[in-house]
């Protein structure tokens, strides 16, 4: 586990930044990017988990925020340095708990017939916002691994996620007695 003595430490002043590996990259680079959308995503489920969502849910979002840390773990090294370093990974079993639980939440929910829009409860519309930063973080690890190799499950891991936001989002609205709002394509 890091200790962390001093916050500041200057090392950054100069648009730089050290990766876990210690090797020092700007800090708009792929990787960084990458990492910090996926940094991004964890705070606005914390924002999430700050409105007061359905007890179900509540039980279950620091255990996806503990795994957005081994996925940040994961993409701030890289993988020939993952060979020499232990850390903290995304693996299968982290996907399979998502899709447990999408299939756990899906049963209350009724099918879709129509787009819905991000909107209804408080909460509920924190995950859309949620899902949307999942979609983006996937979409950077995308674009890393288009230069650099990367961890093909975090990949993974992303997608799964954001249709769980999605789900996780509907079934906060059933809980909450808010509605799913349906796009009206003739509007």
């Amino acid at each position: 586990m890091p200790r962390l003595t001093k916050i500041y430490t200057r090392t950054g002043d100069d648009g730089m930044t050290g990766l876990g590996g210690g090797q020092r990259v700007p800090k708009d680079s792929p990787r960084i990017e990458a990492y910090g959308t996926v940094d991004e995503l964890n705070s606005g489920l914390g924002v999430a988990r700050a409105l007061g969502l359905h007890a179900q849910l509540a039980r279950f979002l620091p255990r996806i925020q503990n795994d957005l840390f081994h996925l940040g773990s994961d993409l701030c090294i890289r993988e020939d340095d993952k060979k020499s370093l232990q850390i903290p990974q995304i693996e299968d079993r982290h996907i399979k708990q998502l899709e447990k639980f999408i299939d756990e939440l899906q049963k209350s929910l009724k099918p879709l017939d129509n787009f819905i829009l991000p909107a209804g409860t408080p909460g509920a519309a924190q995950l859309h916002v949620c899902r949307c930063i999942a979609r983006r973080a996937e979409r950077c690890v995308l674009a890393l691994a288009r230069i650099e190799q990367v961890s093909r499950l975090s990949v993974v891991y992303l997608n799964r996620l954001s249709d769980l936001l999605f789900v996780m989002a509907r079934f906060e609205n059933l809980k909450k007695n808010g509605e799913d709002v349906l796009w009206d394509s003739r509007a």
